[in-house]
């Protein structure tokens, strides 16, 4: 039987009773309103989707029955059929009451109606009628169930807080196919996220055909190739082969676009200027400002970043030249294939981190400055990015850039992507510029998820709880101005789709919730309940997702120049601490940490695990002292 140990397992863990699947309400993002009713729906052996005469929604409820006809069911669409008992009836309509993208779904005792003004309505509808069905309803596999499909009796009514729901994927620092992109696509539509912003250029690969620059993708796209830490890594030697990376042809975007359409999703995409663009500045050398050799990076460190408020500066220059005519040739025909590429309206120009260095140093920077009476480096980088809003307008398309592209003066019609916190976005707001919400405290799904000792190392931890917290709409500033906000998945450290996974998820469940959900209906520990309900669908989907939630949170301050207190604590509720000093394993036997501890004299590490209910629910982890004392600033 195909997969059978993999269905058999998921089939014990999602052996519940008749009244508890009516009960088991979990969606991800919490609907506007939901109303438990009584009873619950069992979906027949042989059920009819009746769909209406739209191609659109036909389509969807083709998908939909394909994925209902699993086990013992099989499900056959009509279009424009008469109401039949226990049928799933999906309807489009002209209904005030329903919002734009909205939805109501109601199920009771004898049939299932779902009603939209307009397919997109139709198709988060499904994917929240999918999320009222078991867990099971995500396997890849043949559900070998003797029960049928249950949906507890409801009525939803539902529609999204913002416009702009996004999450962006670097396809830069490593290369994901295809096929992998998709995938992803399809994750986060389960989610009512309706963007994905493809970072597509940076040091580390130039991803995107230009037939007009083939050296883009010739040299750009490739790299030697390495595999540790970010930052660390060795620099090309001489004579070695650039074999690692990729690059999507037009045809490769034209299909991803496609796919993407057909699931209500924009795709948003970036070129990353005048910074970050060691890989065009690798293909074609006379668009810096500094002559040289160049390479495209392997993640070595050819920039720094000292900390303390300095500016970072780089060892390589890595940016194009503002003063350089043939830049803006360059860029020209960059965003023409561009926007004939992207249906969306906007391009993002990137114009972040910036190191210019190099641009103090050069005569034909500071000819320019004279020329156009620049004042400053920032007024330089202003006068790029205004450059970059007349080519990208002259496409028929707008500019949106990182919050850098606030200093020295914002573009006249530029969009503001706010990463330096909220900071950037509110400023723009102000100045009565549109802006989406991504900041690095709330919105960076690229940091640790957990303690550092236990999680993949990068910059900054950010927790499911924190990130839960996220609302893009500051109070002070114009509503109509916060187009909404995404989560950012940069992958100097993402190797791989199953890390992809595992960084995103569940993160990006918190980020839904914060732009689809209503804010008054915000509750940490009813998300929390239903995010650990989804880690059975994702299990049953073969996702690899965070279990972060459920380790310990470590807290460490100095008793004296000598000694340490550890204080222990959980993001969610009902777990306890397990721990020892002693080398061993701690288990539920061991002793339960009530109060923050002392740590014993000569102890080399403390291990920690939680449990619930007697069973183990976080991962080991293990911290020596002497990482906990670096922690505490004890030397």
């Amino acid at each position: 039987m195909k997969k059978s140990l993999f269905v058999a397992v998921l089939l014990v863990s999602f052996f519940i009773t008749d009244a508890q699947r009516a009960a088991a309400i979990s969606v991800i993002p919490q609907p506007v309103s939901l109303v438990k009713g009584a009873g619950y729906f069992t979906l027949p052996a042989s059920a009819v989707i009746i769909a209406p005469k739209n191609e659109e929604v036909k389509k969807m409820a083709t998908d939909l029955a394909a994925k209902l006809s699993k086990g013992i069911n099989k499900i056959t669409v009509k279009e424009g059929a008469a109401v039949q008992p226990k049928s799933i009836i999906l309807l489009l309509v002209n209904d005030k009451s329903i919002r734009k993208d909205g939805y109501r779904l109601k199920v009771t005792t004898t049939g299932v109606s779902l009603s939209a003004n307009e397919p997109s309505g139709i198709f988060y509808g499904i994917q929240t009628l999918l999320q009222l069905f078991p867990g099971l309803i995500e396997s890849k596999a043949d559900v070998m169930m003797d029960d049928k499909w249950i949906l507890p009796a409801v009525t939803i009514e539902d529609h999204p807080r913002f416009g702009w729901r996004g999450l962006m994927l670097d396809v830069s620092r490593h290369f994901f196919t295809v096929a992998q992109v998709k995938d992803y696509i399809d994750q986060m539509v389960k989610y009512k996220f309706n963007l994905l912003h493809l970072h597509l250029t940076d040091d580390q690969g130039w991803r995107i055909q230009i037939k007009s620059l083939p050296k883009l993708t010739e040299v750009g796209a490739w790299r030697v190739e390495r595999t540790g830490t970010f930052g660390t890594l060795s620099k090309p030697q001489p004579g070695e082969a650039a074999t690692y990376g990729g690059f999507y042809t037009q045809e490769d975007i034209k299909e991803i676009v496609k796919y993407a359409a057909d699931r209500f999703v924009n795709i948003l995409p970036e070129i990353d200027v005048p910074g970050h663009s060691l890989a065009a500045i690798a293909a074609y050398p006379e668009l810096s400002c500094t002559p040289g050799e160049y390479y495209v990076s392997p993640g070595d460190r050819f920039m720094v970043w000292p900390g303390g408020g300095q500016h970072f500066y780089g060892l390589i220059d890595n940016t194009l030249c503002p003063a350089n005519e043939k830049v803006y040739e360059f860029m020209e025909k960059v965003f023409t294939e561009v926007a004939q590429l992207f249906p969306f309206e906007y391009i993002h120009m990137g114009g972040d981190e910036t190191a210019r260095n190099f641009w103090e140093k050069t005569d034909a920077i500071k000819a320019m400055m004279q020329k156009e009476n620049l004042k400053n480096l920032d007024e330089v980088q202003s006068y790029f990015v205004k450059r970059m809003e007349k080519i990208i307008n002259s496409k028929g398309k707008k500019m949106i850039g990182w919050d850098e592209i606030l200093d020295g003066g914002l573009a006249p019609n530029a969009a503001v992507m706010s990463w330096r916190g909220m900071k950037g976005g509110i400023e723009a707001a102000r100045q009565g510029h549109e802006v989406v919400m991504s900041p690095t405290d709330f919105a960076y799904i690229d940091y640790m998820q957990g303690d550092a000792a236990i999680e993949p190392p990068v910059y900054a931890t950010l927790r499911l709880k924190k990130a839960y917290q996220f609302d893009p709409l500051p109070e002070g500033i114009d509503a109509s101005l916060v187009k909404g906000g995404q989560a950012n998945l940069w992958t100097e450290q993402v190797y791989n789709t199953r890390h992809l996974q595992y960084m995103t998820w569940p993160r990006g469940f918190a980020i839904a919730e914060a732009l689809w959900s209503p804010k008054e209906k915000r509750d940490w520990n009813d998300f929390a309940r239903r995010t650990e309900q989804h880690f059975a669908r994702l299990r049953a989907a073969e996702v690899k997702y965070a279990p972060s939630i459920y380790d310990p949170i470590v807290e460490v301050s100095k008793k004296d120049t000598a000694t340490i207190i550890i204080k222990l604590s959980t993001e969610i509720e009902g777990l306890s601490i397990h721990y020892s000093f002693d080398n061993s394993f701690p288990d539920q036997y061991y002793p339960k940490y009530s109060m923050p501890l002392t740590v014993p004299k000569d102890a080399a590490a403390i291990k920690m695990i939680t449990y619930r209910d007697n069973e183990p629910t976080g991962r080991m982890m293990v911290i020596p002292i002497a990482e906990l004392k670096k922690r505490a600033g004890i030397k």
